[in-house]
């Protein structure tokens, strides 16, 4: 059964985790992706990392369902490869800094006068303008930047160690890109796409780690961030996590634990009171889970239908019953990295399915079948080859 997006084709001049990640989610929905790497190493997330026989599994997380093509876009032929590429294409995307596209012969004016219909994607680190527009940045710079490392440290800087600002954009990149293309079936023609980490950023952050930020009047209640409660429950043999969000889940937690003496104590009241007074009530709750094992104390709390979990390390992900249940992991036999482990497409769909086509492919892997549906008979690709327009 066909994926959502079967016939729409993307060009993807990313490299790295926000392009790639992005453009691999319509892959997996259907799209052919065919994307362009410089020779030589090629997308350079291909060697960082864990990795199996030359392959990193950041790569192949995010470079699924994609063809490979290796071309040199320094040289003119290599460009005019890129354009040909576009003006059969319905999306194209790059995140090269602002105007290094434009100095390449690629910029939107170009792609779109031969192809008016094409949506043009550009992601960057900070927007198109500005004191910051032309530096380079990593997910790291921008965590710093957008106020999230205070919030993850509670007070004191600490960074969350994933590339969480890489993979926020390329989910609001997915998901305007096909936005667009819907907008484009009602009339709206192609347009240029434009997306900065530091948007996508500050966007997810927004809701609960920018409360008080948003919050300008003089009576505003300004407590502390729910990224205060984020914290696992010692148990006398490890840890749990519980969140008791309501004043009846609060109230069955505290009973479950032997702790019903807190439920007149006005500091702990309400959720609001807790959050006032959260060092003595987190505490409190520490102590009492101190006495059970991590079992009877979930056993407790599930009985009272509290919501909590296990916390789990990460080579005991793939076997936690849930996720077995659920089929969220897929084992797959990649043609050079071997057996490999990945989650399935996120979101199921009852008609279009998504799936996994085919891996990550290798370096230049496509580049042959690419230019022959571009008109390119053997020689002229041995040709390209042999001057180093192709890899």
């Amino acid at each position: 059964m066909a994926g959502a997006l079967e016939g729409i084709r993307i060009v993807d001049l990313t490299a790295m985790i926000t392009g790639p990640m992005a453009t691999m989610m319509l892959a997996d929905q259907g799209a052919e992706v065919v994307k362009v790497e410089p020779p030589g190493i090629g997308d350079v997330m291909r060697y960082l990392g864990s990795s199996s026989r030359g392959i990193s599994a950041m790569y192949a997380s995010c470079n699924r369902n994609k063809q490979s093509v290796v071309l040199n876009i320094g040289t003119e032929e290599g460009k005019s490869i890129v354009r040909e590429l576009a003006a059969e294409a319905d999306v194209f995307v790059q995140n090269f800094r602002p105007g290094v596209i434009e100095r390449l012969g690629l910029g939107e004016d170009v792609l779109r006068a031969e192809n008016a219909e094409l949506i043009y994607v550009s992601l960057n680190a900070f927007g198109e303008s500005g004191p910051y527009a032309a530096r380079p940045a990593f997910d790291h710079i921008l965590q710093g930047m957008t106020g999230a490392a205070y919030i993850q440290g509670a007070g004191e800087p600490e960074f969350m160690r994933q590339l969480w600002v890489d993979k926020t954009t390329a989910l609001n990149a997915a998901q305007a890109i096909t936005a667009a293309l819907f907008a484009r079936e009602r009339g709206a023609g192609g347009q240029h796409l434009r997306l900065s980490m530091l948007d996508a950023g500050l966007a997810f952050l927004w809701p609960d780690g920018h409360s008080s930020t948003m919050l300008l009047e003089d009576d505003a209640a300004h407590l502390p961030p729910i990224s205060d409660t984020f914290n696992a429950t010692p148990t006398k043999d490890g840890a749990i996590t519980i969140v008791a969000v309501t004043d009846d889940q609060r109230n069955r937690m505290l009973q479950a634990m032997g702790l019903e003496a807190m439920l007149s104590d006005d500091r702990f009241s309400t959720m609001q009171a807790i959050m006032a007074n959260l060092t003595d009530f987190r505490a409190a709750v520490d102590g009492a889970a101190a006495q059970f094992s991590s079992e009877e104390l979930t056993q407790r709390l599930v009985e009272a239908d509290v919501p909590c979990g296990p916390v789990l390390r990460p080579e005991d992900v793939a076997t936690f019953p849930p996720v077995m249940a659920s089929g969220t992991l897929v084992e797959s036999d990649h043609p050079v990295m071997g057996r490999i482990l990945e989650p399935r497409p996120a979101a199921r769909f009852e008609a279009t399915p998504s799936e996994i086509r085919m891996p990550a492919p290798s370096l230049g892997q496509h580049t042959d079948a690419v230019l022959s549906k571009l008109g390119r008979d053997q020689e002229a690709i041995e040709a390209l080859r042999a001057s180093g327009v192709i890899g």
